[in-house]
């Protein structure tokens, strides 16, 4: 089995298929099973017919990915991260290794999901308050849509090189309302995947029912939103203009990852459209004032924030330093859509200070002070920010020497 980059989408072999129930059932609601030129490729709601066979690791082998990926991360500069999506099983795993100084190097901010996705499970609820910091449970992940690339994001109008489909709802406004409301009133912090416009609308609705149904004061939901619920769109990727101004009146906030814009522009265009991507698509200057969330969304792209900073910035490849000509003028190493750049220091506050937020830790991580959590890193630069401003191709260049997680140096440089 090979899974697609984005997750959305995987690939069997025929030794796998013959494993699979014969006949195959028709595709469900939500995903698709691909069928021409033939069978092997199973797309979202689909996916669980093959991943049920797969052979689960155990917590030994678990434990050993967590201690292999953790210090992966360490030597990338990462002394936390928010990990969107995790089953109950796996967090009691993780509460129980969050104690082992040896294996748990990064602070985790779990998002609880059920052990079947997009469901209602109460009974199942875990939440984690560590006074240490080093694990966090308070919030819950829902999935609104699949993927750009597999076609699988839910858009409003048909996707301009597929105008057979809008793509995929992995689950209807309904139910996306029914559930974001359940899991609020039960005092979690609700974030959904949402990448086509689609999504993200049916994504608003359901927080701004949350928010009317768990917020004392109905007409003041923005301040209810901001200061106590922080409820958040994952991905955030395409967002009609009008429901932008949604965001801004609830104070929604937005999660982006600034790869998934670089990734994606040898094929947006073809996806979506010029208006879409000029109106609605990859924003990040736009929604500045929301104080985005930026990440990477790890494994589907590299972890490096400096990277992410780099693609933020310059709107470029932060593997070749390419952008696309979108615009005729005749190259390759143009900034995609640089109107929606974000300076050096909107792009540091993205990967510190708003993460932060998101978490509830302000004033405590993505920080140096006094009283804050003892986590830093050490670059090779004496002014780093100074000379990212002057130079942003150093962000591509540039290499963690130390990184420090509760005060302990968890990662050094061996040359």
């Amino acid at each position: 089995m090979l899974d697609r980059i984005d997750v959305h989408c995987n690939w069997v072999s025929p030794a796998v298929l013959a494993l699979l129930p014969n006949p195959l059932p028709a595709s469900p609601v939500g995903g698709e099973i691909v069928t021409d030129p033939g069978l092997g490729v199973f797309c979202d709601n689909a996916m669980p017919l093959v991943t049920h066979y797969w052979p689960k690791p155990d917590a030994v082998k678990k434990t050993l990915f967590i201690k292999s990926a953790m210090a992966e991360l360490n030597k990338v500069g990462l002394v936390g991260m928010h990990d969107a999506g995790n089953v109950p099983g796996d967090l009691r795993l993780f509460e129980y290794l969050a104690d082992n100084k040896e294996i748990w190097t990064v602070r985790m901010y779990a998002m609880m999901e059920c052990d079947v996705r997009n469901t209602y499970c109460p009974q199942d609820a875990i939440k984690i308050h560590r006074d240490d910091g080093m694990l966090s449970v308070r919030s819950v992940k829902l999935f609104g849509d699949g993927a750009l690339g597999s076609w699988g994001s839910a858009l409003i109008e048909p996707y301009s090189d597929k105008p057979s489909t809008t793509g995929s709802l992995l689950v209807n406004a309904t139910t996306l309302t029914s559930l974001a409301t359940s899991w609020a009133s039960l005092g979690y912090q609700v974030n959904i995947h949402a990448i086509g416009d689609r999504a993200n609308r049916n994504a608003i609705d359901a927080l701004e029912a949350a928010l009317k149904t768990t917020c004392s004061n109905p007409n003041n939901l923005h301040t209810c939103q901001t200061q106590h619920n922080r409820h958040r769109i994952e991905h955030s990727q395409i967002i009609s203009p009008s429901d932008q101004t949604r965001l801004f009146e609830l104070g929604i906030i937005p999660s982006i990852q600034p790869t998934h814009a670089t990734s994606d522009m040898s094929y947006a265009l073809s996806r979506l459209g010029h208006d879409r991507l000029n109106t609605s698509a990859y924003r990040m200057r736009s929604l500045l004032p929301l104080s985005p969330i930026l990440g990477s969304d790890f494994p589907v792209e590299p972890p490096n924030p400096f990277a992410g900073m780099y693609a933020a910035i310059a709107r470029k490849n932060p593997a070749t330093g390419l952008g696309v000509d979108v615009d005729g003028n005749n190259g390759v190493n143009v900034s995609w859509y640089a109107q929606e750049a974000l300076d050096v220091m909107q792009a540091l506050k993205g990967f510190t200070l708003s993460p932060a937020r998101g978490a509830f830790l302000e004033g405590k991580a993505g920080v140096i002070k006094e009283g804050a959590l003892a986590d830093w890193v050490v670059l090779d630069e004496e002014d780093a920010v100074g000379e990212w401003e002057g130079d942003v191709e150093m962000l591509r260049r540039l290499r963690v020497r130390e990184t420090w997680v509760a005060g302990r140096r968890v990662y050094k440089r061996d040359d």
